[in-house]
């Protein structure tokens, strides 16, 4: 397995960085007792359907962190690919981030410096070999990018277009909604009604000269867009693209799109009424 240990400071970025890593497809674990690490990774090894694994250790296990080399020295020998990540920032500004949250401190009591002192000393012995990353002056976003590019991310933005039927309802998630209504509907040729977008007889209909227009100016906002996504930190984007039963005109402009986008992003389509009806 590829497995990443995310550990370091309390407030430093611990809940990101599992978010980041969650959305590049690992199994996180937050805070796993350090004795059960070995037979976590064994099960999965067992069930055999995943090979990515993030585990989250910080302070609240001070108990069980004298064990942590030896469960690293494990794994190791067993052949999986371990990396650990160490998150640090700086004092004032975990004493910041804390004080905006109005959380507690896991280590901190009545008094909050202190707390951030001896999270510091607990975790200092996990640090050697780490891959350490100071937060002190990153953002959520920068954070989750340099994840991504470190850990097995693609580097591309995943790009998800989806087709639908407005009279079925707006799609639930989405960055993006184009209404392609205008567009002739074959769904009133006889020789076309019983087909779906993805059938070339359609999609000729379809993409006639408003049809291509169309698309190109929703290409020209994507192509606009979506590098502006990304350097947010966002890791995928929903485009969607309506017509009145999402069968016809909707799918034959994500399968243009499709072709015409999908060597600048990792794209998924999904035809999410296709099989409806008008």
């Amino acid at each position: 397995m590829q497995i990443v240990i995310v550990t370091g400071l309390s407030g430093a970025g611990k809940s990101t960085a599992l978010r980041a890593l969650e959305d590049i497809e690992f199994t996180c674990v937050d805070n796993i007792p350090v004795p059960l690490v070995s037979q976590l990774v064994d099960h999965l090894v067992q069930e055999g359907d995943r090979d990515k694994l993030a585990i989250a250790v910080d302070s609240r296990q001070r108990r069980n962190l004298g064990g942590w080399t030896q469960a690293l020295a494990k794994l190791r020998g067993q052949g999986h690919r371990l990396d650990v990540m160490f998150l640090d920032a700086s004092d004032e500004v975990l004493l910041r981030r804390y004080s905006e949250t109005r959380r507690r401190h896991p280590l901190s009591g009545d008094e909050l410096t202190e707390g951030v002192r001896r999270d510091r000393e607990v975790m200092d012995e996990l640090r050697p070999g780490a891959a350490v990353v100071d937060t002190s002056h990153l953002n959520m976003h920068q954070l989750k990018s340099i994840i991504q590019e470190r850990y097995g991310g693609t580097g591309k933005l995943a790009v998800t277009l989806v087709s639908f039927g407005f009279k079925h309802g707006l799609p639930i998630e989405l960055n993006h909604v184009f209404d392609v209504r205008f567009l002739p509907n074959p769904y009133f040729e006889p020789t076309l009604t019983h087909l779906d977008g993805r059938d070339p007889a359609v999609a000729a209909y379809v993409l006639g000269p408003d049809g291509l227009e169309a698309v190109r100016q929703v290409e020209g906002i994507l192509r606009f867009s979506l590098p502006q996504f990304q350097k947010e930190g966002k890791l995928y984007v929903t485009i969607c693209i309506g017509c009145t039963g999402g069968r016809h005109r909707s799918v034959a402009i994500v399968e243009e799109l499709r072709k015409r986008l999908g060597s600048s992003w990792d794209i998924m389509v999904r035809h999410r009424d296709v099989d409806r009806g008008n």
